[in-house]
């Protein structure tokens, strides 16, 4: 995928139906979730389905979050899918240590995804992020991050969204999607949390349902004015090298045109 992905649609393995629907539904990547999604003894199903529909390449990226690594799951999964042509990469959940993102880099050959989802996970955040080069991003799961804070109220997460989201980059990966939102009938709350994340400094988001999907992506886009100042920053920047101040007080310098050319970047991502 050469442009960011913004929105990341979650479908339980275990229901070939709607795992076809999401592929439809404009997702730019697809998460077959074998993990909590999943009933145990819905496993072996869904891991075996999964399998099935992977043996094809498919029209968008699919990723499959396996089974925590630590569970009597996760190696069947592993085994099963990791050389399938239709996976684009295997998301890990509960992760807590390097070493264990290097365990699964070591047996497999597709580009993998780590799940924070606990405080020792957080105080690891950057060793982690930098495990391996098979590595490609990392990103909370926040109601096990809920519970083993003790977090009620949504802003208790914000030290450790913020603590992900520069792990991520001092290791040169991608910005993190932000977790679920999950009230699938509250679009409302959907983008004023987005908008909250966007500030934060995540790119896109997770979702549970398809109706999320515009909400999410427009949340993340560029606005029209985001997009006129960028241009403009880009144009007085071309005209003239070096540190200066727009007509209307605005000052430019080598971080604001960087700015910039990520809004346009992303504006222009199709």
């Amino acid at each position: 995928m050469t442009r960011p992905p913004l929105t990341w649609l979650y479908v339980p393995g275990d229901r070939p139906p709607v795992v076809a629907k999401a592929l439809a539904a404009g997702a730019d990547v697809v998460v077959i979730d074998l993990e909590d999604a999943v009933a145990p003894d819905r496993k072996e199903y869904a891991r075996t389905a999964t399998a099935a529909l992977l043996t094809d390449p498919q029209p968008v990226p699919v990723h499959v979050r396996v089974n925590a690594l630590s569970g009597p799951w996760a190696a069947a999964d592993l085994a099963a899918l990791a050389a399938l042509p239709g996976l684009s990469g295997l998301r890990l959940p509960k992760v807590t240590t390097p070493d264990e993102i290097r365990q699964v880099a070591a047996t497999v050959t597709v580009p993998l995804y780590a799940l924070l989802e606990t405080a020792l996970a957080i105080e690891h955040a950057h060793a982690i992020a930098t495990a391996h080069p098979a590595l490609r991003g990392i990103a909370l799961g926040e109601a096990d991050l809920r519970a083993d804070l003790g977090v009620r109220a949504d802003a208790g997460l914000d030290w450790p969204r913020s603590r992900v989201i520069v792990a991520a980059r001092a290791a040169g990966l991608a910005p993190p999607p932000q977790s679920v939102y999950p009230d699938i009938r509250d679009l409302d709350g959907l983008t004023a949390s987005c908008a909250h994340g966007r500030t934060l400094g995540f790119l896109g988001r997770a979702a549970i349902h398809p109706r999320q999907l515009p909400v999410i992506e427009r949340a993340y886009l560029p606005t029209p004015a985001e997009i006129e100042h960028a241009e403009t920053i880009l144009k007085a920047a071309a005209a003239q090298a070096g540190a200066l101040a727009l007509p209307d007080g605005r000052f430019i310098d080598a971080a604001t045109v960087t700015l910039a050319q990520r809004t346009l970047s992303l504006a222009h991502r199709d």
